[in-house]
This record gives C-alpha cells, structure tokens and sequence, in this order.
C-alpha cells in the first residue's frame, strides 16, 4: 500500500474510536445535539472506507481500457461522501424535529460532554493530518475527507457549547434547535464537497495561478521556438495534463525542435509534480500570433 492508502485506513480507525466516544456521550445524555455529532462520525467512517477503495483504485497502473490511468476514482469517492454528508444532515433534521416535539432533560450531561471533547479533540488532530497529506500528494479523496473532519470539529465545538448551556439554562429546546444548526452546517459542508469534486469529473482545468505559472515557465524555456499557443489543461486526482503546439522555424530540424520540447518538459517538471505533458510541434505558417509568446 501507498502513503495514500495508509493514511486511509487510519482515518477508519480514528472514525470507528471517535464514533464510539460520541455514541456513548449521546447515550448518556440522550441529547439530539449529541445525537447529531455521533451520526455525522458514522459517516466518517464509512468515508475513511470509500477514501481508502478509491485511492487504491487510483493506484493502479493504466491498461488498455483506461490509458490515462484510474487516478478520477478519487473524485467519485469524493462525490459519493458529498452524498453521504447530505443524508446525514438529513436525518439530523428529522431527530431534532422529533426531539423538538418531544423535548425531555438531559442525563449525566457532563459525563457526555467531557467524552465529546475527547472525540473532538482527536477528530482535530487526524484532520490536519489528512489536509497536509492529502495536499502534499494531491489527493482529492483525503483533501475531502479532511475538509469533511474539520467541518466535524467545528460543529462538535458548537453542540458541547450548547449542551453546556442547555445545563446551565434548564432550556430545553436549545437542544433541538442546536441540532438543526449543525445539520445545517453539515448540509453547507456536503454541498460543497460535491461541487469541488465535480469540478474534477468535468475536466477542470486547476486554478489560475497554477495555469499563469505554467504558461510563464513555457516562455522562459522554449528558446529557439516562435510561440506556443492552444495551450489546456486539466487535472485528474494527483495527475495535472498539459497540452499545447509549439510552433518552431520552418527550417529547424526534428531533432533541434524534440530538443527544445525536452528542455520545456524538464523546466515544467522540475517544478511541478505528477504532470503529463503533450506538445504538438508546428512550423511557423501554423503560428496564430497569440498565446504563448517565447522570450
């Protein structure tokens, strides 16, 4: 297994213990708020889960059904834990409703809040772990995962805030209404998810600071060509594809124009990892004086 993937089944372990923490402090106190925040861990579990099938997807070499490689596995892991957040969020509305109808006192509040910030303070610490990760190997699925247990550490913060009021207050309808805050929260966050994961699916290009750097390092690099135009580009997982023509005199050689390619690719390279380039040579009559002009 890769980084990727051991990360991956580290944050099934995490998941399963901070679920089991907020399980037992939502039994204890009978609190819909609790309740909220122990559904939303059974939803990182089954992330670290999905998180940890597409990485090993991703892993797997290209064959002759998929010559770019599987790396878009990612993406759909993502989209598919988008899916889950939302349904959570979901059923924590339909609790705290019920519980809104039928508000009862909470028992050994302290001992559940006391076992809720444990849980929090762990789910903290794996998810920067996963953002740091996840962004040093480009990685959509743990990148997401991490956003989804930040998003989790946020919304425990609120509802131990809450319950200790709901102690200290005696108002009981502050339990309800904190949980459908947090389902709130948590719908926000799974929509978000799925939008940035899409993005990917339909071939994105990466973001414009990522896109001027490129098309200035091809103009510092192409000495000998005219200009370089028709340039895209798309990312896929960890992979960032590159294409562009580069257009050369007329009378240059092949061998002096494949030259000027390879230094391109080694200055882009240098730079940049996981990235898949394609360079399209023309001779100068293809030139459209715009684009990428050489320095």
């Amino acid at each position: 297994m890769g980084r990727g993937e051991h990360i991956a089944v580290g944050s099934i372990g995490v998941g399963i213990v901070v679920l089991a923490l907020k399980a037992v402090a939502w039994w204890l106190t009978g609190s819909a708020a609790l309740f909220s925040d122990a559904l939303e861990s059974i939803v990182n579990v089954a992330a670290g889960v999905i998180a940890f099938v597409a990485l090993h997807v991703a892993a797997t070499p290209a064959d002759a059904n998929h010559t770019y490689g599987h790396d878009k596995a990612e993406f759909f892991a993502a989209v598919i834990e988008g899916v889950l957040i939302v349904v959570a969020s979901l059923l924590i509305f339909q609790h705290a409703w019920q519980v809104w109808n039928n508000p009862r006192p909470l028992g050994n509040p302290l001992q559940g809040i006391g076992l809720n910030a444990v849980a929090t303070v762990l789910n903290g610490v794996w998810s920067a772990v996963l953002l740091r990760v996840g962004r040093w190997l480009n990685s959509p699925a743990l990148v997401a995962d991490g956003h989804h247990l930040l998003a989790d550490v946020v919304t425990s913060c609120g509802v131990t805030l809450g319950v200790g009021g709901v102690v200290l207050t005696g108002f009981l309808p502050l339990d309800p209404l904190l949980a459908a805050a947090t389902g709130a929260y948590v719908l926000i966050a799974g929509i978000g998810v799925i939008s940035s994961s899409v993005g990917g699916l339909m071939d994105a290009a990466p973001p414009a600071a990522v896109v001027h750097r490129i098309r200035a390092l091809v103009a510092e690099s192409a000495e000998g060509a005219l200009e370089a135009h028709d340039l895209r580009m798309r990312y896929a997982g960890r992979l960032t594809f590159l294409e562009f023509h580069l257009v050369v005199p007329g009378t240059m050689t092949v061998a002096d124009s494949h030259a000027i390619c390879d230094r391109i690719e080694a200055t882009l390279k240098a730079e940049m990892n996981n990235l898949e380039i394609t360079i399209h040579v023309e001779p100068e009559v293809k030139a459209k004086q715009h684009g990428v002009l050489v320095l």
